[in-house]
């Protein structure tokens, strides 16, 4: 059989350096053109990664993705859930041009306002028409199922540059003897309020222990509002390069991802799960975590697993991890070993399998119609 010369269109909204080096494994594979369509970020990092990238890149408006998709000039097309028009118009493209559709599903709960409201009955439909879906994890294979989807469900597991966030820091950033680390946006949804209570009911004086958050943002709450409002030995650094946010893991010992769910937001993933494990740091993470619902972060295995919105629990978990070196040495060791095979390749794997199950994958792995069990 003639192999279809064709590229495969795939729509989302950024090339966040983040993703580079997974889309452009699954672009050597497939040979894969990316429609950028722009909008908000919300879920980390955002804009297009720095220099050239080894992708064949368009920037549309999200208005002009059902002609591209319907051209005829693709052999099938993947979407993620991202944009306001994007998703359904990449998926109607596909169906007026006669091609197979991919859905990339990122999300484990829809969000529960009035405007998401009036995209669930669509979206829905699009989980059940999709010839095969590529999730985040498991937590987001179940949902999809949930929804009734007939369609082979795939999981393209969440990634980040292994070769960069598991070398050796060159200049490790530590504050005092016991450190734990925030990395993210400053948001209530990433639950700052509640590690701001946690850590003063922790009891761990400020003289010996730190708390470091770094990241960008401005604090929601009224009372967080200005730097006085940070509990003592809190100190909040700002945003940072990526080597620099590679020397404040290896400064400290443990990260923490106090996440909370909210009525439109519930954490995707968590890509400072795979920043840290990779430096070996353990992590204290809420049950409201992509990572920790899609069985990366396990309690006690490779860190430490709490309810969401609750100061005590929290605290308990810092307190504890403070206090038994033992045990977050072991942690971070496993978290290393447990993280090792989530990678770029590893992703554009998962993606291939999705699109051989549609029945156009070009390099498909012997065992690529394996679904995600």
């Amino acid at each position: 059989m003639r192999r279809d010369p064709r590229p495969v269109l795939f729509v989302t909204n950024h090339a966040p350096g983040y993703r580079v080096g997974a889309f452009g494994a699954l672009h050597a594979r497939e040979h894969v053109v990316f429609a950028l369509v722009g909008g908000d970020v919300r879920h980390g990092g955002g804009g297009t990664g720095t220099g050239d990238l080894p992708f064949p890149v368009l920037h549309v408006a999200q208005r002009d993705v059902f002609a591209l998709a319907a051209s005829g000039a693709y052999r099938a097309v993947v979407a993620g859930i991202s944009g306001r028009v994007a998703l359904p118009a990449a998926h109607a493209g596909a169906r007026r041009g006669g091609v197979p559709f991919v859905l990339w599903a990122t999300i484990w709960r829809h969000p529960r306002t009035a405007a998401h409201a009036l995209s669930y009955l669509p979206l829905r439909r699009i989980y059940r028409d999709a010839d095969a879906v590529a999730t985040y994890g498991p937590h987001v294979s179940d949902y999809v199922r949930s929804k009734g989807t007939r369609a082979p469900v795939f999981e393209a597991p969440q990634a980040v540059d292994r070769a960069f966030w598991e070398a050796p820091a060159a200049t490790p950033r530590r504050q005092s003897a016991y450190q734990a680390l925030f990395v993210g946006r400053v948001t209530g949804e990433k639950g700052i309020a509640v590690l701001f209570s946690a850590w003063r009911a922790s009891g761990l004086r400020a003289s010996a222990n730190a708390l470091v958050l770094v990241g960008e943002g401005r604090f929601r709450a009224p009372s967080l509002a200005t730097s006085a409002a940070l509990p003592d030995g809190a100190h909040a650094v700002g945003p940072q390069p990526p080597d620099e946010v590679r020397n404040f893991y290896a400064g400290s010992d443990v990260v923490v991802l106090p996440s909370v769910p909210t009525r439109d937001f519930l954490e995707p993933w968590g890509l400072v799960v795979n920043e840290a494990f990779h430096q070996g740091r353990p992590v204290i993470a809420t049950t409201a975590v992509g990572a920790v619902a899609g069985r990366l972060v396990r309690h006690e295995r490779n860190g430490l697993v709490v309810p969401p919105d609750d100061p005590g629990a929290l605290a308990a978990a810092l307190r504890r991890l403070h206090d038994d070196p033992a045990l977050r040495d072991g942690l971070g060791r496993q978290a290393r070993a447990d993280v090792a095979p989530y990678t770029h390749d590893a992703w554009a794997d998962g993606m291939a399998r999705a699109l051989a199950a549609a029945g156009v994958a070009r390099t498909a792995p012997p065992d690529s119609l394996q679904e995600a069990q």
